[in-house]
């Protein structure tokens, strides 16, 4: 029957990760500890290890199940928790392959027993199968998709290993043994011996493992490969594959420590030796790091364009930009689109908006409401005007006022995907709990959408709904909390999410404060400083005191500052929102002008909008602008005079 994993290994070189044990004594765990318990008592530390090969290119990871049988566990006491251990072993894998988001494949690490086997009688050698079996059945169960049996020393051990794993079936067996440099086992078989046994077996995947460094290891494979291919002539049995695992040479001692000397670049260059010699599974044992499979990958890839694994399932294939990516086989192939960050963008890349700030542009952002229906074509149009115009970036309100409208996720990737200008979503608590703003910000994330505005969202009696409850689980500094830990690579639980996020926080400050809500609002913003936002969105201002009276009290911000704006556009408007929108406040002096201003009020709005970015200029490091009534004419007016201005 198929397997995708062999499949796989037909096409080309797959890279299997590296060390677990290495890198846990690395790390301060003892030697004398059971290694297998911490998938219980430390299920973090491995799921972390696993993501560290997942990001360095392993396409196979071990379970951290090497010596999780019977007969090793009971060495600590822990002879009943079998079935426990090596389940959630095979979970931890399978998330940590989730959260990263990489195509791989999950294989159950079994090694020896432990338990001597000098001339076994028949017995003995059944009690033996069924230790195996018991470990291979709970991996099975935890789905695992493979199986490496490995580190063995023994050819009759292992042998009873693979029966075990044939009679619990279904699932691909990489059968390994250890060598020593003269290319023989512990208890004496040459390496033909060792491959025409396991080949009459009927192993899949055949091959050596531990105990040597590569160059002493590809002397294995190749008697082992020659071998097979000898008896190829009077075998019609398809051909098994193999593999190669090499410890990094022969370890150091250094002060009760253990050193391993081969570099990530020498294991690169046998990772091409042992593709080339036809072996098809390559990683590495003992002393091997995410540094060596790193260098491997590159190696691998660079020579054999090694693509990444097929999924354990048919997928449907993506479309991006109208491309569906799928080979011939059917599956979809994800490689080229982590490539090129369409999937999985680098930790630490910065958004435009980020970088127009750090290098200290005055930038311009226009504020979009979404449709209030399923039709977005008016408000496409307009963002390609105002982008024509000289807007720097399109600000996108999340269901403003309470009341319902399109997605503010959606409208920002139908904006990116047509006019190719970034996008910066307003966020609220206000209708999602705990897990739904999670949720959305990973699928934003995953959509490239990275500039967020944190807001608590304004009142639902406000809106369409105003029996509806209100959620917030969280405030807008909780909420910057959470995005800001999403920058560190973990939810709000302390989850890993498989990488540092990319997002860039924004946070709303209201300067129209009266002399009772100072102190307030400025304790508020300090708290979102704190909390990590990266930059601040004030709430419009149309005279220059609120600006002069808040940073004579808190001082100028340590964080970029965007000015607020809504352009007036007659005596009628600024009166309502004047008195009827919260948050605005126009001087009566603005108003007199614009009522004396008659018939003629676009254009004194014009004028009043001019004056006062100009004057506010040297405070801020850009301006966000909301067009009323949807003139988008006044606008532009507005944006070019700020680019004359800019280029003065």
């Amino acid at each position: 029957m198929s397997n995708l994993f062999l499949e796989q290994l037909r096409r080309g070189p797959v890279l299997c990760d590296g060390a677990m044990g290495t890198l846990l004594y690395a790390r301060g765990v003892q030697y004398d500890r059971c290694f297998d318990e911490l998938n219980s008592t430390q299920p973090e530390f491995i799921q972390r290890i696993h993501s560290e090969y997942l990001s360095a290119g392993a396409q196979v990871i071990e379970t951290n199940t090497f010596g999780a049988n019977r007969v090793k566990l009971a060495e600590h006491g822990l002879e009943q928790r079998v079935r426990e251990l090596n389940y959630k072993a095979a979970r931890i894998a399978l998330e940590a392959r989730e959260i990263s988001g990489r195509p791989a494949f999950v294989a159950g690490a079994v090694g020896p027993s432990g338990r001597p086997l000098q001339a076994p009688d028949e017995q003995r050698l059944l009690e033996l199968r069924a230790i195996f079996r018991e470990q291979i059945e709970a991996l099975q169960e935890g789905g695992v998709e493979l199986l490496i049996l490995e580190t063995f020393s023994n050819l009759s051990e292992l042998r009873q290993a693979v029966l075990a794993a044939q009679e619990v079936g279904g699932l691909p067996i990489v059968a390994q043994m250890s060598f020593y440099e003269d290319a023989h086992t512990l208890s004496g078989q040459s390496a033909t011996r060792v491959a025409t046994v396991l080949n009459d077996l009927g192993v899949d995947v055949i091959g050596a493992n531990c105990s040597v460094g590569p160059a002493a290891t590809l002397d294995v494979l190749n008697e082992m490969i020659t071998a097979i291919q000898q008896s190829a002539e009077t075998d019609t049995r398809m051909l098994p594959l193999f593999s190669a695992q090499p410890n990094a040479g022969l370890p150091q001692r250094i002060e009760n420590r253990f050193f391993y000397v081969s570099t990530p670049d020498y294991f690169a260059d046998y990772a091409l030796k042992f593709a080339a010699a036809g072996v098809r599974l390559i990683g590495g044992c003992c002393g091997t790091t995410p540094r060596h499979i790193e260098i491997m990958s590159r190696a691998l890839h660079t020579h054999y364009g090694t693509a990444a694994p097929l999924t354990t399932q048919p997928l449907i294939a993506p479309t991006i930009h109208g491309h569906s990516r799928v080979d011939t086989n059917g599956y979809a192939m994800v490689t080229q689109l982590i490539e090129e960050e369409v999937l999985l963008p680098q930790e630490g890349t910065k958004t435009r908006l980020q970088e127009k700030l750090a290098a200290g542009k005055y930038v311009i952002s226009i504020e979009l409401d979404p449709p209030k229906g399923l039709n977005p074509t008016k408000i496409l149009t307009g963002a390609a005007l105002l982008q024509q115009a000289g807007a720097d970036f399109i600000n996108i309100a999340d269901s403003p006022l309470a009341r319902v409208r399109m997605s503010c996720i959606a409208l920002a990737r139908l904006i990116q995907d047509h006019l190719g200008i970034e996008t910066i979503i307003h966020y609220t608590t206000r209708d999602r709990n705990l897990m739904a703003l999670q949720s959305e910000l990973l699928g934003a994330h995953a959509l490239g959408i990275r500039n967020v505005l944190a807001l608590t969202g304004d009142p639902l009696r406000v809106g369409d709904y105003p029996n509806t409850t209100g959620v917030w689980d969280v405030d807008s500094i909780g909420l910057i909390q959470i995005i800001r830990g999403f920058t560190a690579g973990h939810d709000a639980a302390g989850s890993s999410i498989g990488a540092r996020a990319s997002f860039h926080i924004g946070c709303a400050l209201n300067l129209n404060m009266t002399d009772e809500e100072t102190d307030r609002e400025i304790e508020k913003y300090q708290r979102k400083i704190e909390a990590g936002a990266d930059f601040i969105m004030t709430q419009p201002i149309y005279e220059m005191a609120p600006l002069e009276r808040f940073l004579s009290r808190a001082g100028k911000p340590p964080i970029p500052m965007l000015l607020g704006y809504v352009m007036l556009h007659n005596s009628k408007h600024a009166e309502y929102l004047h008195n009827e929108v919260p948050g605005i406040a126009i001087p009566e002096e603005i108003r007199n002008r614009l009522k004396s201003a008659g018939e003629h009020g676009y254009e004194e709005g014009l004028t009043i909008a001019q004056e006062l970015l100009a004057e506010a200029r040297p405070h801020i490091q850009g301006v966000y602008l909301l067009p009323s009534y949807r003139r988008y004419d006044i606008v532009s007016e507005l944006i070019k005079t700020l680019r004359a201005q800019q280029h003065a």
